[in-house]
């Protein structure tokens, strides 16, 4: 299960406050809400991009890194951050100077990164509940390393848009246009992509590389409905991301549940009710 064993109906049946005795616990509670800085911010330009099959291929992409880093005997991360900068990398290349969206480059990265994680873990004769943690996310077995990454990855992602915001504004909503103003359209598209990359990498403790597209879409869609600016998206979409992180890990510690599942599920509901109400209303 996702939850360390050994615990009674009792003591998972204790509030949330009381939850903060555990250590394993606090840095759960402590990464949800360091990672929702960097869901806000990037999942909300991915969002406007329409770049949730990007997502979607780095995250699959990288599991060729975990596979290889398992063969290798190295830090999984470390292997799965390397394929997800290659594949957005190599994404944007192979896009050239359009706007990306749905292409050929972004499947085939997809197929490869699984094909290949696949048959490095074969080779490797490893198969533990650690890559299961990778799969569907685990915020029950994080390191100090884990925390300190998310952590940096959050005031990057804030300082980077804050920095290039007018430069990112412009390539989400009228590339030519920026273009033609001499931004350096390239190398902004560029970091966004090594920025999408390494906050891909950092959710999937939330989330699991084959749920990740929906932590950094779902809230942000939702946090669309309710705003009038870039900057607004950003902030109301961390702020959710921080509520149901925060909602779903209580509730899957309550009912002895796979955390990352749960939070999918919160955000799930919460989107389709959202989406039903505007529609109507509209």
């Amino acid at each position: 299960m996702e939850f360390p064993t050994g615990f009674s109906v009792q003591q998972r049946g204790r509030g949330m406050l009381d939850l903060l005795d555990y250590g394993f616990m606090r840095n759960a509670l402590l990464l949800s809400v360091l990672a929702s800085v960097s869901c806000g911010v990037t999942g909300t330009l991915i969002t406007v991009n329409r770049m949730s099959s990007f997502a979607g291929s780095i995250a699959h992409a990288s599991f060729g890194g975990l596979g290889l880093a398992y063969l290798l005997g190295i830090d999984p991360m470390i292997g799965a951050a390397v394929f997800a900068l290659g594949s957005g990398l190599g994404t944007g290349y192979l896009t050239g100077g359009k706007k990306l969206g749905s292409n050929t480059a972004m499947a085939a990265l997809w197929a490869t990164g699984m094909a290949a994680g696949l048959v490095f873990i074969k080779m490797s004769g490893t198969y533990t509940a650690d890559l299961m943690s990778w799969l569907f996310g685990s915020l029950m077995s994080l390191s100090q390393n884990d925390i300190i990454l998310t952590g940096v990855l959050g005031v990057i992602s804030v300082s980077v848009v804050m920095l290039f915001y007018r430069e990112f504004l412009g390539i989400s909503y009228d590339l030519e246009f920026t273009r033609l103003q001499g931004v350096p359209v390239e190398l902004v598209k560029g970091l966004f992509l090594v920025l999408a990359a390494l906050t891909v990498i950092v959710l999937m403790k939330v989330a699991g590389l084959i749920m990740v597209i929906a932590l950094l879409t779902l809230l942000a869609t939702i946090a669309g409905y309710f705003s009038r600016s870039l900057k607004q998206m950003m902030l109301i979409a961390g702020m959710l991301s921080m509520f149901f992180s925060l909602s779903g890990l209580f509730l899957s510690w309550q009912l002895n549940l796979p955390s990352g599942p749960v939070i999918i599920l919160i955000a799930a509901v919460a989107y389709f009710t959202v989406a039903g109400f505007m529609r109507r209303k509209s």
